[in-house]
């Protein structure tokens, strides 16, 4: 809130004397951007202040009375008597709205916060309503005061024709007269104040006029702004197709990116093939000398494996020479073992008998 409920003493700005008066104090004070109707077209808002200002409601002890005050610097752009026949108008959420007859204008201020606007619609409420009570006192005293100079005026005639002479006569000649100078100015009163009223019902009916008008402007700039609204999000959703078409396109340069990379890849391997291709065309002029190198090869890879199958047939022919060793080898060593056993067991025999010579020679 800016300084909502805050007492402050403005500069010396503006005729009425309501400022640097000690008869009117601010009771309310807030911030808000201050605009009032353009009185030509009546439909437009023209900005009566360059940034936020303090606009204050002040009460007049003397008078009773209420009026809503804002001064930009050293000029006064607000200055608005508060009558019971005000109406503070919520246009928007952050935007009010108020006629004022005497000054021949309507006044707008713009918060910066819905609360802001919602508390100072409440106190305009709140002074209209004492407004009101201040006036239905004030006329109620008025019209004591005429019938009560009327009645006077009806008695001292009375009083007149019943006497003629006196010191009480005199005395009230005299009240007689004065009340009706009052009476006479009562009246007179009366009839500005009538003509007064009369001006003010026709500003009422002018501004009244214009209030209807700056709520149908109210009404053409909500259809302007559901329309703009409506725009943006048919804007919001192009920008985000646009984007997608953005990221598609730059997923298509990648891809461009790589298949270059490819095809610069793919030439130099062909390139390379060119140049493999070039040493086999040079190297199949010498295919002949080479066919020629290979047939003489090949008959010496076949003598070679004419001598190597007759090699082989020799081999066999050792391994079975081998393997028929092998098997004599075998034969022989069976006998030989046979022949060792027999002679194990002739020699077994020889030392038997040896010993049976000896203890024969023993026993002899």
């Amino acid at each position: 809130m800016f300084g909502e409920g805050r007492e402050r003493a403005l500069p010396a700005a503006c005729s009425g004397g309501f400022v640097g008066n000690v008869r009117e104090q601010p009771i309310f004070t807030t911030r808000a951007h201050v605009f009032q109707i353009d009185p030509n077209t009546k439909k437009n808002w023209m900005p009566a202040s360059k940034q936020a200002v303090t606009v204050s409601y002040f009460y007049d002890v003397t008078r009773n009375s209420y009026r809503i005050i804002s001064v930009d610097g050293a000029k006064v752009i607000i200055n608005s008597t508060i009558t019971p026949n005000m109406t503070f108008t919520k246009t928007s959420q952050k935007f009010g709205q108020w006629a004022d007859s005497r000054a021949n204008t309507v006044f707008g201020l713009g918060f910066s916060s819905e609360q802001q606007l919602t508390k100072f619609a409440e106190k305009f409420q709140e002074v209209k309503e004492a407004a009101k009570i201040a006036k239905d006192k004030t006329q109620e005293k008025i019209e004591t005061s005429s019938n009560h100079s009327q009645a006077s005026s009806v008695n001292g005639t009375d009083d007149e024709k019943a006497s003629h002479a006196g010191p009480v006569d005199t005395h009230l000649r005299s009240e007689n007269d004065k009340l009706k100078i009052a009476l006479t100015q009562s009246a007179a009163n009366v009839k500005k104040w009538e003509i007064e009223l009369q001006t003010l019902r026709e500003s009422n009916a002018r501004l009244t006029t214009a209030l209807q008008e700056s709520a149908a402007s109210v009404e053409q700039w909500k259809r302007q702004f559901s329309a703009c609204r409506d725009e943006n999000d048919r804007l919001r959703n192009k920008i985000d197709e646009l984007e997608e078409q953005c990221s598609e396109i730059n997923r298509e340069k990648e891809k461009n990116t790589q298949l270059k990379r490819r095809i610069e890849e793919l030439e130099a391997e062909l390139r390379e093939k060119e140049t493999e291709l070039k040493d086999l065309r040079k190297q199949s002029e010498i295919i002949p000398q080479l066919m020629s190198e290979c047939e003489y090869v090949s008959e010496k890879l076949e003598a070679a494996e004419r001598d190597n199958q007759n090699l082989e047939d020799k081999v066999r022919s050792l391994k079975t020479d081998i393997e028929e060793s092998r098997c004599r080898q075998r034969h022989l060593k069976a006998e030989l073992r046979s022949f060792l056993e027999v002679l194990d067991g002739k020699i077994d025999g020889l030392h038997d008998f040896r010993r049976g010579l000896s203890k024969l020679g023993t026993d002899h």
